[in-house]
């Protein structure tokens, strides 16, 4: 095993499973510290007290990580840009990372990449820094987080349970506070599950959104690389750094003009009927109701829909020719029975050596009319919410049944990347001993849909969008929330970015319009006042449907806000103005429709 051990000089660690109490400083909690130096002294001290090795698979030499932060100090303070500086994160080990080995926890297969996969020069790039690579599901082949001969991980906080796999070392990185974030992979749920069972977050973008070159696969067409954080903010600013497309993978993706850039403010959210909660026990499907009952509290409509068309994609994964993607990917090398290759893996993808192509194609045929079905089943609808898994088993429960129980982890996770959604696992409460999670999943490209609502369940705010590509846009009244064309700008997803004034340099008229409307001139500072209004952030294909459905006198120009900065917003030609009323002195328009009589 080509582990490193970290060089501290740590107080004596606790029994392991017992770290990570409150009043422990860690790298992630320590975002006070001065410098990336002195986060990298936290987070190895936190590994010492942690005691986990199992987490780990390649840890990199403290003094090693120490001088790179001191290197990233240092090109801070000469003014360079680095949004990420100083966030220590860990890695899968099926992704490469130039220096360390790639093993994909088979120690036979051990590889020395050169150059590092996308994700991480992206993330190298803004100012991380990789701790090391983390322990997982060989050849990212499980839901459990004990196939591997480096040791089965446990549950952060629950170490007779397992941590989930495949990316269990990220997950248990992240959740024990050692790793501001870490990296892992999804195929059939192994950026979600380990979330759920560690009381953290997991988000598994849309497929190809972040590149997979460098990244072992599993089954190519449907992976995924995933962020895992303790809080949805701490994952957003990872996750803007590392999606964009990549020439070198040929399945990578771009964000549409058209994304949407905000969940509506009454969103309609499916739900599972109680019969397809079956597998869940009796406290599980309360914490799950009451995680419905959050959303239907912040103003979300909620129906039960039938999702067992889903869950019978989801048995395509592995039960059908699918598995052959398997087989593509590692089942050669598996063939050649390689030191430390763990025997159920290897059963799983050696299985599929046999499979006709005819299989497959007939697989690939029911897949395209699942895909279907579930454009139906999500039509009216903004989000799927769905229970993360179905229960969390014990080490002992998985040895005596390895098979059975990885099955059932994956009911609600093993169809998502097969039919292209993207998905946000967020904790929702405890069942039965263990953390609960639940997962919001989105239509592909609506990423930031399900941010939003899965921010409602965790009460955060996210104030910057994913894509953070859009345009801003001030409109002065009728656009405005609670006004009546504001749809105009929620139905294709525009989001609300706050309150503006204008500069002191506009007058400001009531056109009779209907529905009415202001009428904003710019006219100097000498006759001009100020005028409230609000920001929105639009993608560039629903600003320009809005710019072409735009009815006369309106039109769109450059607005001088009172910081000085200019932004595009409405405006009126000065003839028509000239036909309303003057309200600037009321300096807003909902202002002044207050001093209008009520019909």
């Amino acid at each position: 095993m080509n582990r490193t051990t970290p060089e501290s000089a740590a107080p004596a660690a606790p029994a392991p499973g017992t770290a990570g109490t409150a009043g422990t400083v860690t790298a992630a909690t320590a975002a006070t510290a001065a410098t990336a130096e002195e986060r990298v002294a936290a987070a190895y001290r936190r590994i010492a007290e942690a005691d986990r090795p199992e987490v780990w698979i390649t840890l990199r030499p403290r003094e090693e990580v120490a001088a790179e932060a001191r290197a990233l100090d240092a090109r801070a303070a000469a003014g360079e840009l680095l949004p990420l500086r100083g966030l220590l994160y860990a890695v899968k080990d099926n992704i490469d990372v130039a220096g360390l080995p790639t093993t994909a926890a088979c120690p036979g297969y051990a590889r020395h990449p050169e150059v590092s996969a996308t994700a991480v020069r992206r993330l190298a790039a803004a100012g991380a820094i990789v701790l090391g690579k983390t322990n997982m599901d060989q050849f990212a082949t499980g839901l459990v987080g004990t196939r591997s001969p480096y040791g089965a991980v446990r549950a952060a906080h629950h170490p007779e349970k397992v941590s989930g796999g495949s990316s269990s070392g990220s997950a248990v990185a992240v959740a024990l506070g050692i790793a501001d974030f870490a990296l892992g992979t999804d195929t059939a749920g192994s950026g979600r599950v380990p979330a759920a069972f560690n009381g953290i977050v997991g988000v598994k973008p849309t497929l190809g959104l972040v590149p997979t070159t460098g990244v072992v696969p599993a089954a190519r067409p449907y992976d995924a690389v995933t962020v895992f954080a303790r809080t949805l903010a701490e994952a957003l600013p990872a996750l803007a750094v590392l999606t964009g497309p990549d020439p070198a993978d040929p399945r990578s993706r771009a964000w549409p003009d058209a994304v949407r850039l905000a969940a509506p403010e009454r969103p309609r959210v499916a739900l599972p009927r109680e019969q397809d909660l079956a597998p869940l026990s009796e406290q599980a499907r309360a914490a799950f109701h009451a995680a419905a009952a959050r959303l239907r509290e912040t103003g979300a409509e909620t129906a039960a829909v039938d999702v067992s068309p889903l869950l019978a994609a989801a048995r395509l994964l592995y039960d059908g020719a699918l598995v052959a993607e398997r087989y593509a990917a590692v089942g050669e090398f598996l063939a050649r029975d390689p030191e430390g290759a763990d025997p159920t893996v290897a059963a799983i993808v050696l299985a599929a050596a046999d499979l006709p192509a005819h299989a497959l194609a007939a697989d690939q045929e029911r897949l395209d009319r699942h895909r279907a079905d579930a454009a139906r089943l999500l039509a009216g609808f903004d989000a799927l919410l769905l229970p993360t898994t179905t229960e969390h088993p014990t080490l002992a429960a998985v040895r005596a049944d390895p098979v059975g129980v990885n099955s059932r982890l994956g009911t609600y996770t093993n169809f998502v990347n097969l039919l292209d959604l993207a998905a946000v696992a967020v904790p929702a409460g405890e069942a039965d001993g263990s953390p609960f999670g639940v997962s919001v999943l989105t239509r592909a490209f609506d990423d930031q849909v399900g941010l939003d609502l899965a921010a409602r369940l965790t009460g955060e705010d996210l104030p910057t969008p994913l894509p953070d590509t859009g345009i801003d846009l001030v409109v002065l009244g009728a656009h405005r929330r609670g006004q009546p064309l504001n749809h105009h700008l929620t139905d294709p997803g525009a989001r609300y970015a706050g309150p503006v004034r204008t500069a002191p340099a506009y007058r400001l008229t009531a056109l009779p319009t209907t529905p009415p409307k202001p009428g904003l001139v710019h006219v100097g500072p000498d006759g001009g006042g100020t005028v409230t209004g609000e920001r929105w952030t639009l993608s560039p294909a629903a600003l320009g449907r809005f710019l072409a459905d735009l009815p006369a006198p309106m039109s769109l120009g450059r607005i001088q806000l009172d910081d000085a900065t200019w932004v595009l917003g409405f405006q009126c030609d000065p003839h028509t103005a000239a036909t309303g009323p003057d309200i600037t002195h009321h300096g807003d328009w909902l202002a002044y429709l207050a001093t209008r009589p009520h019909p």
